[in-house]
């Protein structure tokens, strides 16, 4: 016969939920901090009708004219179905162009319109803004040092290496 395990008494008028556990994980303290980011970015991008994935794909653009919609998928680190959606987007609202490629018919080269290249102007001047906001009270070399410790992690689990 089976000896049943004890539970845990369980509290069900707690007040306070203790996550110390899970603030001793850095990935957890970064998508905390994401969710923040990402919800002020969302504000900041609205009044231009872009998402982040938009601004992201329409900056990339507007930076490399001519790149080819498989370079951007790998860039954004995004499936390249999702990103049809995307392009379909940007191009519906005249911010981007798509072009054959004349020497592979199958690739298209992205160019921004004249309304894309004054969105993004005016879109990055905002987001600038925000991360200006967002990394207030932080020193430079603080900045190039989280910076640099993401850009690790990042390069190691893009290589498939053990963190």
């Amino acid at each position: 016969m089976r000896t049943p395990v004890s539970k845990p008494a369980v509290n069900h008028t707690a007040t306070h939920v203790d996550d110390s556990t899970l603030r001793e994980a850095l990935g957890y303290h970064m998508k905390r901090s994401f969710n923040h980011v990402q919800a002020d970015l969302t504000r900041v991008l609205k009044p231009f009708e872009l998402r982040m994935l938009t601004y992201t794909a329409l900056v990339l653009i507007t930076d490399n004219p001519g790149l080819r919609q498989s370079q951007l998928a790998a860039a954004m680190d995004i499936e390249r179905p999702n990103l049809v959606v995307i392009i379909d987007e940007l191009e519906r609202r005249d911010l981007i162009l798509r072009e054959r490629v004349p020497t592979d018919r199958r690739a298209y080269a992205l160019q921004p319109t004249l309304a894309g290249r004054q969105l993004y102007e005016h879109a990055l001047k905002a987001v600038r803004a925000h991360e200006a906001q967002l990394t207030q009270g932080i020193d430079e070399q603080t900045r190039a040092t989280v910076i640099a410790v993401l850009r690790g992690i990042e390069k190691r689990l893009a290589g498939g290496e053990a963190p």
